[in-house]
């Protein structure tokens, strides 16, 4: 994902009318035997949802967090780095970390591994539409192979008491066939407890529009949970997603990306049928400096920095001189220089600026 796709609308739609809230989504999405707190979840993105970026969107309200995409073969061989994407925190959970392969054997061993490091979910990657990937007959080319689909699932259930879920697309390169349905039902024989879809072929890759109607027609085929995702950038792309697909959550990827707000407003609209207005320059400037020092803390000065120039580019999208801010902020090369610059962008918050004031009481 390239920075300039991640993140909400530079303006966000205008609702003329927000619709009642959907019934059933305040009550627990469950999962195998696991109770989630809400019925959306966030998506695993590779380079964005390490673990500071997790601890905004749980803080949120998200019903469950991922670790960014985990290779089997690199697991099985213990390879250090793979170790470190899977760090969790107790006050994250539950989380879910996605396999991604082609191997039934080593898919089932990959995943034992998971569970051991305390995962709560072990998600199946059918999706990843990324060459380097799908070259090796993993992520979105298993679309192609339902049996082989269903093998990695059983195995990965016989070698795991935690939930196996199964992460798919609407089909290779079909539209308005049964292909979706046809895999959804194949990886649900094989013991999958949910299915998330993205509600596009392999082909469309993140572009084009999402297909409601594939989305509906798995949920209508299955009989275990199926949460909707593809282009949820904004509330009303969510509205439109459960009233158009009958789903029983959401996952939501990059319309949280510099707005995890995204998961507190929808719930409050699940709760109260209104939705909150985005969030302040005040507020973006407060969660946007707890995570440049989250990301420092766990990468690094140097990633850190590296790491919050894509974020802070989904913070800042859609604001005044935030195309100056983010040319300024890729040149900067410390996180004292990038706070100063995000400090200045965003303004002084009110109650400080109060705080500084010769009349403050």
């Amino acid at each position: 994902m390239r920075p300039e796709e991640a993140g909400p609308p530079e303006i966000e739609e205008a609702l003329a009318e927000v619709p009642p809230p959907p019934p059933g989504f305040l009550e627990p999405l469950v999962i195998g035997e696991l109770r989630l707190k809400s019925r959306l979840v966030m998506a695993p993105m590779a380079g964005y949802t390490n673990l500071s970026f997790r601890r905004l969107v749980s803080a949120r309200g998200a019903g469950m967090v991922a670790t960014e995409m985990v290779s089997s073969q690199a697991l099985v061989r213990c390879h250090p780095k793979t170790f470190a994407l899977m760090r969790i925190e107790a006050g994250e959970r539950p989380v879910s970390v996605q396999l991604f392969g082609a191997d039934p054997a080593m898919m089932g061993e990959a995943a034992a591994i998971v569970e051991e490091r305390g995962a709560d979910v072990i998600d199946l990657n059918c999706g990843c539409p990324v060459k380097k990937i799908t070259k090796t007959e993993a992520g979105s080319a298993l679309l192609c192979d339902p049996d082989r689909a269903g093998e990695i699932v059983s195995a990965m259930v016989r070698s795991v008491r935690k939930p196996v879920t199964v992460k798919m697309r609407t089909g290779w390169d079909t539209i308005g066939t049964r292909q979706a349905e046809h895999f959804a039902k194949a990886v649900e024989e094989a013991g999958a407890a949910a299915i998330t879809v993205h509600g596009r072929t392999r082909q469309a890759m993140f572009g084009g529009a999402v297909d409601f109607e594939a989305i509906a027609r798995v949920k209508r085929a299955v009989s275990i949970p199926v949460l909707g995702n593809g282009s949820i950038l904004a509330p009303g792309d969510a509205m439109r997603m459960i009233e158009r697909t009958g789903v029983d959550g959401l996952m939501i990827g990059r319309g949280a990306i510099g707005n995890p707000w995204i998961f507190s407003r929808l719930i409050h609209w699940f709760r109260t049928g209104e939705l909150p207005p985005p969030p302040s320059p005040a507020e973006r400037r407060a969660v946007a400096l707890a995570h440049l020092r989250g990301l420092r803390d766990e990468l690094g000065e140097r990633m850190g920095v590296l790491h919050a120039r894509k974020h802070l580019a989904a913070y800042t999208r859609g604001m005044r001189g935030g195309a100056a801010f983010r040319e300024r902020v890729n040149q900067l090369e410390s996180l004292e220089e990038v706070v100063r610059a995000v400090e200045a962008f965003f303004g002084e918050p009110e109650a400080a600026a109060a705080e500084r004031r010769p009349d403050a009481a």
